[in-house]
């Protein structure tokens, strides 16, 4: 059975099963996503108007048989908080079981007439809409449990919290995992406020009985999912017992901070004197000394061997928080001058059931630090400006709408942002590949997008010094194409830690792709196919009136030196320009 686009109109609650046509064929994931948007959304349209369009679509190798970390779902929409195209990724059970339905893509559009949220469930048999009205207000923990209550077989939750109902710009896509904990977010750009906009308070995604995905040349894929999974194994940061398996993302908190690239009290340093009592290490020791329900190398979707989420657990053992990340710990954490991670575990849960970005909901905290509304350390100060945005008082509203609409109620000009969006957690000063990476990218100051940290930091595909400005534009650029591509696959981005390393890896991640899809795609082409992702988002943002003033760094970053190495922001914007010439050659 030949996959198929499943349209769901929201003007008329309709529901209809289409052909993937030809030009979308080829795509999967973030490709099919970006595509998608490209072709049905106006670049000019509001993003939270009726114009609009949210995509959902598994990667290229989801839901096909025992593909190692193969659970990402992409999210796609002209994104409230950049107003460009956007993709957001996230893990849990949503991408495989929408594989598994035989659905290329799931298409939300239109808006309700009526102004009523809506509870859709789909599988096999089609779409059900129901009016959601018992469940707004609520929480995506208490959201997820309710969901599990009435629907058998365990099924995808995917949903909005309060602030996605309010349609602010920080609002992400919660996606359940297999606890059914709602931490898994395609957290980035304010997706969330489009899922909301459409009307959408939940989705639910039940795959029993589905037809499954079919796989083109399965001896190819297996070989190729073997050398995936064998390079996986093999390297020091995602095998069992490396460095992600036993510490998470947060293996970096000490690791950045000892580079002098871990931005600090709304980047005004690039070291925090208290990383370590919030790092990974920091988390696997009270989870070892807890005990319980306590967890690290947790999976976040079905299929995940690198297993880098964990669970936090209570003083008690019982169950508190999943998950604790890097960039969740230093923005909520560092770039607030607080080291207590209670209070990091609590806001975010906090962050995950209201429905935050918890990197742009730090960051939008530490402005409000630097503006003089809470001293910086100020954790008891910080959490209760959660019980602010989840009943949407005025300064609800403001934090929920992200950083610079802060920094313009706050009076701020230390605003790290480009094209609307926050800065994570590598100081760009300090790093200056992910600093051209933040400047070019069309997602806004994104490190995922391109991750040059890789080679800067860790080490990986050969050492780079971070601090040297030499060649960082065509590194970012080779990063950014293949991340477009990694993102299309279904694939976890962390697999490019041992890819880069280990060529037959890097092979079989081609390979895997092609068994599926029968499609021509050598390791060769990775890069080329990733740069026609990257084509197809940048001429949506030119439309939408972007321009190369817009791939920039915030003035301040060339004005102000960044301790500990007192380097300032000195990229040539000639650099900069580069990066995307190719586009129009």
């Amino acid at each position: 059975m030949a996959k198929q686009i499943l349209r769901i109109n929201m003007s008329d609650l309709s529901a209809t099963y289409e052909d993937v046509p030809e030009r979308w064929a080829k795509w999967a994931g973030r490709g099919l996503t970006s595509l998608i948007v490209s072709d049905e959304v106006d670049p000019t349209c509001h993003p939270l108007g009726p114009n609009n369009k949210l995509a959902i679509a598994p990667g290229w190798v989801s839901g096909s048989p025992a593909a190692p970390s193969s659970g990402r779902t992409s999210f796609g929409a002209k994104s409230p908080l950049t107003g460009g195209i956007k993709e957001a990724n996230s893990g849990g059970l949503s991408s495989q079981k929408i594989a598994k339905l035989g659905l290329a893509a799931i298409i939300i559009e239109g808006m309700p007439s009526d102004g009523k949220f809506y509870e859709i469930f789909v599988n096999k048999d089609g779409v059900k809409f129901e009016d959601a009205a018992v469940l707004l207000g609520k929480g995506m923990y208490e959201t997820a449990d309710l969901m599990w209550e009435k629907y058998d077989n365990k099924p995808a939750v995917i949903g909005v919290g309060p602030v996605g109902e309010r349609k602010l710009s920080n609002a992400g896509i919660s996606v359940n995992d297999p606890e059914n904990s709602p931490g898994r977010y395609a957290g980035r750009g304010g997706l969330g406020a489009v899922m909301g906009a459409r009307g959408v308070k939940v989705m639910i995604v039940d795959d029993k009985g589905g037809p499954g995905v079919e796989v083109a040349d399965m001896d190819l894929f297996k070989t190729g999912r073997k050398k995936v999974a064998d390079a996986m194994g093999e390297h020091a940061l995602t095998k069992v017992e490396g460095g992600l398996w036993q510490f998470g993302t947060n293996v970096l908190m000490n690791i950045i901070n000892e580079a002098g690239g871990l931005p600090t009290r709304n980047f005004s340093a690039g070291q925090f004197e208290g990383a370590a009592k919030i790092s990974g290490e920091a988390v696997k020791e009270n989870i070892e000394i807890r005990g319980g329900v306590g967890k690290y190398h947790h999976a976040c979707h079905p299929g995940c061997i690198m297993q880098c989420s964990s669970i936090y657990p209570n003083v008690d053992g019982s169950k508190f928080v999943s998950v604790i990340e890097y960039e969740t710990s230093w923005a909520l954490g560092a770039n607030c001058g607080i080291d207590d991670l209670e209070y990091i575990a609590q806001a975010t849960w906090e962050c995950n059931d209201i429905g935050l970005d918890t990197i742009e909901a730090g960051n939008a905290i530490a402005i409000a630090m630097d503006g003089g509304h809470l001293e910086f350390g100020d954790s008891a100060g910080a959490l209760k400006l959660f019980d602010d945005i989840r009943s949407g008082t005025p300064i609800g509203r403001v934090l929920g709408q992200g950083v610079e609409a802060t920094a313009k109620a706050f009076g701020v000009y230390r605003v790290p942002t480009v094209k609307g969006q926050s800065m994570p957690a590598y100081e760009p000063r300090a790093i200056k590949g992910i600093g051209v990476t933040y400047a070019t990218t069309v997602m806004g100051a994104d490190h995922t997008a391109g991750y040059t940290i890789a080679p800067e930091i860790a080490g990986v595909g050969g050492k780079v010094d971070p601090l040297d400005n030499t060649a960082k534009g065509d590194l970012s650029l080779t990063f950014q194409a293949a991340t477009a591509f990694i993102d299309s696959s279904g694939y976890c981005l962390f697999i490019a830690f041992p890819i880069l390393d280990i060529p037959e890896g890097w092979a079989g991640m081609a390979e895997s792709v092609a068994g599926v899809t029968g499609l021509d795609i050598t390791g060769e082409k990775v890069i080329d196919i990733g740069k026609e992702v990257l084509k197809i988002e940048r001429l949506f943002n030119e439309a939408a009136g972007f321009t190369p003033a817009d791939d920039r760094l915030p003035e301040f970053m060339r004005d102000e030196a960044l301790p500990p190495h007192n380097v300032k922001w000195d990229m040539e914007d000639e650099v900069l320009d580069k990066v995307f010439a190719w586009v129009h050659d």
